[in-house]
């Protein structure tokens, strides 16, 4: 099949998956920015609404691997779909949430359904030529960011009705676009079942990642798991720290996530795949550590809301070129039969940012001071740093890409 003929079906798959992350998102964000306002409301302190945030996490980093591998054996589609279904139960959970455990239970299923986020992105990799995969990926984490925006305006909506209304929404939402996902969305992977059943266990190329941290897909879980790790010190606390810090209340919180999520959008939509293709994914993957850094140290620093305002746009620019180059780059050196498991191993190491990072943060947030997350964060973001900066022999604008070291150890060509 000619790259001509071969592009209007990527489209279209590209389009459903998009649509069915947008509405997924929507269900999320119509919830989890009045999370740390219900949770005070019963009673839970900075410290338990960090584990409250972290829960989702924890039940994530199990959960992905083993999505990304029945991925690889069964199929993108049903992973999805199941994922969906259990972020309807979450979503109904949280309705009805009149005790901080509840909160965590919800938490819990929705990490779990979460899990399909490398799903998702093993996806695009399957039905994606490689020199377009990072805008890709740049267009499907746009669509996230359309929920962001959307999300929080129904979520304030909803509260004006009834304490349940933003769960039974999302519930809702996420049901119907289960349903309409196992119609709508093709499945993307080719010869299930043709793989041998004895592979090694699920974790064994989490393992390989600490083991072999010099190999290229290592690597670039480890540049992506700390970058996660300083991103998420910064979403899990913003709003406590605008509320402590700036006065910011539950109805007023929505508008920043909303314009957080409408910068994201115009860098992911807009502005990503020109700079991709003049630059590499390489230099985007730098260019987006360096903006992230900049951009945590500027929260603190900022006097007020104003000054904040125009500091803010430094992380989604920083985000949106750090995560899908990063991304592009491990499923290009990723084994193509694995693909699913290389994509669940790095949300286990994401998920495990997303726990460490609210649970510490809420810490040094309640203990330390309200402006030492973000520093400790940009800090660690420096560190890491290093990783991409020391990359050698990677491609450049030209799109050329040697053979590189997979999960497993194992010579793997790029994709």
């Amino acid at each position: 099949m000619s790259a001509r003929s071969r592009l209007p079906s990527e489209l279209q798959q590209l389009s459903v998956l998009i649509a069915v992350n947008l509405v997924d998102m929507v269900g999320l964000m119509l919830v989890l920015p009045i999370l740390p306002f219900y949770a005070s409301d019963l009673g839970a302190s900075p410290e338990r609404i960090g584990q409250l945030i972290a829960a989702f996490a924890i039940a994530q980093l199990i959960a992905a691997p083993f999505w990304g591998r029945l991925s690889d054996r069964y199929g993108r589609r049903p992973a999805l779909v199941i994922g969906l279904a259990a972020s309807a139960l979450a979503f109904l959970v949280f309705a009805y949430a009149h005790s901080v455990w509840l909160l965590f239970l919800s938490r819990l299923i929705q990490g779990a359904g979460g899990g399909t986020t490398g799903v998702a992105q093993a996806y695009v990799a399957d039905t994606v030529q490689p020199k377009e995969r990072a805008k890709a990926l740049g267009w499907l984490s746009a669509s996230t960011n359309v929920g962001v925006v959307l999300g929080p305006v129904i979520g304030g909506l909803a509260v004006h009705l009834d304490r349940a209304a933003p769960g039974l929404i999302a519930c809702g939402l996420c049901a119907v676009n289960a349903v309409l996902a196992w119609h709508w969305l093709p499945e993307s992977r080719s010869g299930l079942g043709s793989h041998p059943r004895d592979r090694k266990p699920v974790w064994h190329a989490a393992w390989q990642v600490l083991r072999h941290p010099t190999h290229a897909v290592p690597r670039f879980v480890w540049i992506y798991g700390i970058g996660m790790l300083a991103f998420s010190c910064l979403t899990s606390l913003v709003a406590l720290y605008l509320k402590e810090e700036h006065g910011v209340t539950e109805s007023t919180i929505g508008y920043f996530f909303t314009y957080i999520g409408a910068l994201n959008i115009l860098m992911r939509l807009v502005l990503l795949g020109p700079i991709v293709r003049r630059v590499g994914e390489v230099r985007a993957m730098r260019l987006g550590a360096a903006a992230l850094i900049l951009g945590l140290l500027a929260y603190p620093a900022a006097g007020n809301l104003w000054q904040l305002v125009l500091v803010i746009p430094l992380v989604p620019i920083g985000t949106a070129l750090l995560f899908p180059a990063t991304t592009s780059l491990m499923s290009r050196y990723s084994d193509p039969a694995e693909v699913g498991t290389t994509m669940g191993v790095a949300q286990t190491y994401a998920g495990t940012a997303r726990v460490v990072a609210p649970i510490l943060g809420a810490i040094v947030f309640q203990r330390i001071g309200h402006q030492w997350p973000f520093l400790a964060a940009a800090g660690m973001m420096a560190l890491v740093s290093v990783l991409a900066f020391k990359l050698q022999g990677l491609a450049g604008p030209s799109g050329e890409y040697p053979v590189a070291m997979g999960p497993g150890g194992s010579a793997a060509a790029p994709r």
